[in-house]
């Protein structure tokens, strides 16, 4: 149960209105309530720096990230992961060894995809290298399919999924639906489960308290961030964080 923080604009992207101290502060009080709810995990990403760049953000934005996540790590005794977009895994994994992260996830860790920031295409084997360089012990989550984009890939996922697992180095995989916050396919999210097992498949868009037990009763967990904010702010809401995980275990 991985609960994302979308954070807002950091310094250097074009809405960017608050200080990292501020959102640094409101992060860390984001991720309490998601511990206190009963999230296993916390995951911090830079949701609101749109346009995205395609691969290597810039230096301020990795150094926001890194106070950011460090705050959050002191603010909960949870995993806590990185997300860099739209797919800086380096930067994500620097800032996960700088600040005791436990994992990062990656768009496209392998292959290619033409997304609104044109053609990305993964770098398994410069993430993998240096992670092994850094003696790092970071988990990498990586995307089947990221959302908002086309896999130029066109082979069934269960065959591009176990790929990840068994060419990229993928540590888990995640399964998502075509957009931010719309729902996982649950046919393909069994097929992909089955060819990975046992390495962990995770729902990572759109499940929300009502479709919660039919997701969980085909992969190993989700990661979900809509769903518990508050349409308003922005910021993760209490009740419906609390409302989604009371819903984790419904069948005897």
């Amino acid at each position: 149960m991985i609960g994302v923080l979308h954070l807002p604009a950091l310094p250097g992207a074009p809405a960017a209105r608050l200080s990292v101290d501020v959102i640094a502060r409101q992060a860390a009080e984001d991720a309490l309530v998601l511990a206190e709810s009963g999230f296993t995990a916390v995951m911090v990403e830079n949701f609101h720096d749109v346009p995205f760049h395609a691969e290597c953000v810039g230096p301020e934005t990795v150094a926001a990230m890194a106070v950011i996540t460090a705050a959050v790590r002191e603010a909960v005794d949870l995993p806590v992961g990185v997300n860099v977009l739209r797919n800086d895994a380096l930067a994500a994994l620097g800032v996960a060894v700088a600040t005791g992260a436990s994992f990062l996830r990656v768009n496209v860790l392998a292959g290619a995809a033409v997304t609104d920031q044109g053609l990305v295409q993964g770098r398994a084997d410069a993430l993998l290298r240096r992670r092994t360089a850094l003696g790092a012990d970071v988990a990498i989550l990586a995307d089947v399919d990221c959302k908002h984009a086309t896999s130029l890939d066109t082979r069934p996922q269960a065959l591009r999924a176990a790929d990840l697992v068994r060419r990229a180095g993928a540590d888990a995989v995640l399964v998502t639906g075509q957009a931010t916050g719309l729902p996982v396919d649950l046919e393909i999210l069994e097929q992909v489960a089955q060819a990975v097992s046992p390495t962990p498949t995770l729902a990572a868009s759109g499940t929300t308290p009502e479709t919660l037990a039919e997701v969980l009763a085909r992969c190993s967990g989700v990661v979900v961030g809509t769903a518990l904010k508050d349409p308003e702010s922005g910021r993760i809401d209490r009740v419906r964080a609390s409302a989604y995980t009371r819903r984790r275990n419904p069948w005897p």
